[in-house]
């Protein structure tokens, strides 16, 4: 079988996984967003934190729980991590250094989860499992529930509550992710991943010495890191390490988990405003740029450019040969288009142009499908900029699925597209104006560049992926990255949920015969060429200086 043939085989089968598991689990997800009804285990919770469930929230007081909860979470990871030579389990590793444990804080809590150390060398058990793997958990539910009460936004009228956070919280952990990791673990253990707290051990005699590895209980952790589109890694090599993520099936496998439940949402935001057909136009564009990028970084990458290429079948440097180009390509697109971070490969080895794409998709704000929640929140906001254009294009008031998009509400979602960019793009500047920053490139050049401007744009859009080659393990780094996580991560939230409360309060506008339908595919290409344009004119000359100054040399 051609190494071609395999990747469009692996993507077909993944379209059939992703198709299958749909509208079962979007329509799940609705109801339990709608649901009245407390489990015990939630009301243990409840009572834990202080809260009523049962009490509406305007948006102000949601944001307020938002935040304080990730506050809370920044600081106990941090103390965690600073207290952890003093742990049982920490597999007699040091404590961690400030910067570094306030990067990680940042990072976990914002869904990023950016590493810029080793795992199996800086991290014990206690970390790992009691820090790292429950930040993944409850990240990815904060997001889904901003994600939530953004469409309840658009599903209420003259009302401005959206919800209870901390009820979303809790049924985004217990109802959601906690089943589908408990069987997702299951099956990457019978794939070969490891699960257990061993300590340190020697694997075996290498030139130069022993070589020595640590356990962990490393498939629970793999299986919440890419379906709650964390990202970050129990060993430094990420899902390109044989204990995480040991052969094709696993690779397949763990590709699904990071798209289904972003998939997913859009199902569940047409069961929550009543229109299937609108979850449908959101799915359609999230799918049409999702596929067009698979597309694009198959083909570069399969694409020969001399001997070296033609022997290998492809760009096959930096890459796994259990998984070949297919495999690496889609892994490397998913992961890039979703909050995800996670790598099976280095994309510092892609070509000049598969860096690019990488690069693209976390630039788009990674909305196809985006990360958990974050996906779904991000791609409706670019909805009502699209519908916004489309108003001015005919001259008639722009109005979203019965809401009118005013002044007010086109503001929102202006300052939610300029954060992001905001902070890559002046980070990147700095760190280029400064010295010592530059200095911790490996490559110089057109490369040298792409590797600080990936890092930025991977923190602030809460990826978490690495460009490789950038030692990111400095203080300025630690600092400027961590802030830039934390920012893209709440300021955008603010301006959701401020949206989402203006948008409640409305009362519904009624269908009229000049109403544009949101629903049809000419609002779908409308919806992809508006986000392409946009980021388009904000990236275009970083890309310039980077990647594709890069690619059109070689």
């Amino acid at each position: 079988m051609s190494p071609v043939l395999a990747g469009v085989l692996q993507l077909l089968a993944l379209l059939v996984a992703l198709g299958l598991s749909y509208r079962p689990l979007g329509d799940y997800m609705a109801k339990v967003y709608s649901s009245e009804k407390h489990y015990k285990p939630e009301k243990w919770v409840y009572k834990a934190v202080g809260a009523n469930p049962s009490v509406e929230m305007r948006w102000p007081a949601y944001l307020r729980g938002v935040l304080a909860f990730s506050a809370v979470s920044v600081l106990f990871l941090y103390l965690l991590q600073r207290v952890q030579g003093s742990l049982p389990g920490s597999l007699g590793f040091v404590s961690i250094d400030p910067d570094q444990a306030f990067n990680t804080a940042a990072s976990f809590v914002a869904n990023t989860n950016w590493q810029s150390y080793y795992g199996e060398q800086a991290m014990g058990h206690v970390v790992q499992t009691g820090g790292l793997a429950v930040q993944n958990f409850v990240s990815a539910a904060v997001g889904m529930a901003v994600a939530v009460a953004l469409v309840r936004g658009f599903a209420r009228s003259r009302t401005g509550e959206l919800g209870n956070f901390w009820a979303d919280l809790v049924r985004g952990v217990v109802r959601i992710l906690l089943p589908i990791s408990v069987i997702g673990a299951l099956v990457l253990v019978a794939c070969g991943a490891i699960q257990n707290f061993s300590g340190i051990h020697e694997v075996g005699q290498f030139t130069g010495g022993a070589q020595q590895w640590n356990g962990g209980a490393v498939a629970s952790q793999e299986v919440i890191k890419e379906l709650g589109t964390n990202g970050g890694g129990y060993f430094n090599a990420n899902s390109a390490h044989p204990f995480e993520n040991p052969n094709g099936l696993s690779n397949l496998f763990e590709i699904y988990l990071i798209l289904v439940i972003p998939f997913a949402l859009t199902r569940t935001f047409g069961r929550m405003v009543g229109s299937i057909k609108q979850g449908y136009a959101i799915l359609a564009t999230m799918a049409t740029i999702w596929l067009g990028f698979v597309a694009l970084m198959m083909w570069t990458e399969f694409a020969h450019h001399g001997p070296a290429f033609d022997i290998a079948g492809g760009a096959m440097e930096g890459k796994e040969t259990r998984f070949g180009i297919g495999g690496s390509s889609i892994f490397a697109v998913a992961t890039t288009l979703t909050s995800t971070g996670a790598v099976n490969s280095f994309h510092s080895s892609y070509t000049g142009f598969g860096g690019g794409i990488t690069m693209l998709g976390m630039q788009l704000g990674e909305i196809a499908p985006g990360g958990v929640g974050s996906g779904l929140y991000g791609m409706l906001i670019m909805a009502v900029i699209a519908v916004f254009i489309a108003g001015l294009m005919v001259g008639r008031t722009p109005e979203y699925l019965g809401k009118k998009i005013g002044t007010r509400e086109i503001k929102f979602a202006a300052c939610y597209i300029l954060v992001t960019p905001a902070l890559v793009l002046g980070f990147t500047a700095a760190s280029f104006v400064l010295d010592t920053p530059a200095n911790s490139m490996t490559n110089s050049g057109a490369h040298g560049f792409s590797e600080i401007l990936y890092a930025y744009t991977s923190g602030a859009n809460n990826n978490g992926s690495a460009f490789a080659g950038l030692n990111a393990d400095t203080q300025w780094f630690n600092s400027t990255i961590g802030i830039a996580m934390l920012l893209g991560r709440f300021l955008p939230m603010v301006f959701v949920l401020a949206l989402a409360g203006s948008l409640a309060e409305q009362t519904p506008v009624p269908e009229t015969a000049g109403t544009l339908r949101t629903e049809k595919p000419l609002f779908t290409g409308l919806l992809v060429g508006t986000i392409m344009i946009i980021t388009g004119l904000t990236y275009f000359p970083a890309l310039a200086l980077g990647p594709l100054a890069e690619g059109l040399a070689a």
